[in-house]
């Protein structure tokens, strides 16, 4: 069973950065994709972004151009650069891996923000 741990969540204020890490146990290239996905209280989760095994990258439309996901292949983690923040960006921001349909979530890590 893959482990996924987040760090790096915290407070942060609006128009500023944040960067999460997640750290995989096992080899990133054993999934389809590596990536982010959010969720804000009473709100349903939602998908962020993430990159592929070939290094195709996504991003949701609400992330794009502030976000910016990454990965270093050496340590098995992914990051996501958190750019421009916004209030609305406050959630809990959880790291996923997908292997086909069958999805792996770490525990999350709570980002706030607020002046």
């Amino acid at each position: 069973q893959v482990q996924l741990v987040e760090s790096g969540g915290g407070l942060g204020q609006p128009g500023g950065s944040l960067r999460l890490s997640c750290a995989v146990s096992e080899n990133i290239f054993n999934f389809n994709a590596v990536g982010w996905y959010r969720q804000a209280p009473g709100k349903e989760r939602e998908f962020i972004a993430d990159i592929n095994v070939g290094g195709k990258i996504t991003y949701a439309d609400s992330v794009k151009g502030r976000f910016t996901i990454s990965r270093d292949n050496a340590k098995n983690t992914v990051y996501l650069q958190m750019s421009s923040l916004k209030v609305e960006d406050t959630a809990v921001y959880y790291c996923n891996a997908r292997i086909l349909s069958r999805h792996s979530w770490g525990r999350g890590t709570q980002v706030t923000v607020s002046s």
